[in-house]
């Protein structure tokens, strides 16, 4: 997964000589000329600031909705494993959010796949018969993000934890889960629409307006002055 952020990272790096290259080549076109206020735009100090690594988990989660992709699902404690399983399977989801018995509210934890691989199957115990509160990942163990966290820093997190579906808490309260599938799902998906918005740009949108230069600006981290640096030319 980390192999995934960097490509990400190296697809915009790429991006931006591309664009710098094609802008040099316009920028000596008679149709084409960069305004003066332009070269006030401040340098954002990374990349990750804009574009889209912007993308938070209150985007995932507003995508998914309240009953998508298991958000909301969960177990009891009292549950079975085999149960628990059971609704994983029928949902189509790797993980269940477990609650106390009787509490709805109540975060006791989280139980996944790998815990029914690890705790039942290798062990040779029976799922019929444990407890989901037995071999599940324990509330003051679990892994969170925020509603703000940035996508990216949630994929970081699950990579580096080796983990994949995390709670999303806010105040002590469960808004629900979220999958590396989703994660991952986010990331490509907006950096498709970037790309789209690259290419339209590309394509002739540099001699209509000033106002996509600008945008590229924030997004690849230079600057109209970057634009004319390799013949050392000024902006007028």
């Amino acid at each position: 997964m980390q192999s995934v952020a960097g490509a990400l990272r190296a697809q915009g790096r790429v991006a931006q000589q591309g664009i710098l290259k094609h802008l040099r080549v316009a920028a000596t076109n008679d149709r084409f000329q960069l305004p003066r206020w332009e070269s006030s735009v401040a340098k954002p100090s990374s990349l990750e600031e804009h574009g889209f690594e912007s993308t938070t988990i209150e985007d995932i989660l507003k995508g998914k909705g309240k009953s998508a992709d298991g958000s909301w699902l969960f177990c009891s404690t009292d549950d079975t494993v085999y149960e628990a399983v059971r609704s994983m399977t029928t949902h189509n989801v790797g993980a269940l959010l477990v609650v106390k018995k009787g509490e709805k509210g109540a975060i006791a934890g989280i139980i996944t796949e790998r815990d029914y691989l690890r705790k039942i199957i290798v062990q040779g115990r029976s799922s019929k018969t444990t407890k989901v509160g037995d071999i599940m990942t324990e509330e003051n163990k679990l892994i969170t993000v925020t509603p703000s966290t940035r996508v990216l820093q949630a994929m970081e997190l699950m990579t580096e934890k080796r983990i994949r579906h995390i709670p999303v808490v806010k105040d002590k309260k469960m808004l629900g889960m979220v999958s590396i599938g989703d994660v991952v799902r986010a990331v490509v998906d907006e950096h498709r629409e970037e790309l789209k918005r690259l290419n339209s740009f590309i394509q002739g949108g540099y001699c209509k307006s000033p106002i996509p230069l600008i945008s590229l600006s924030l997004i690849f981290d230079f600057n109209s002055f970057d634009i004319l640096s390799e013949d050392k030319s000024e902006l007028t």
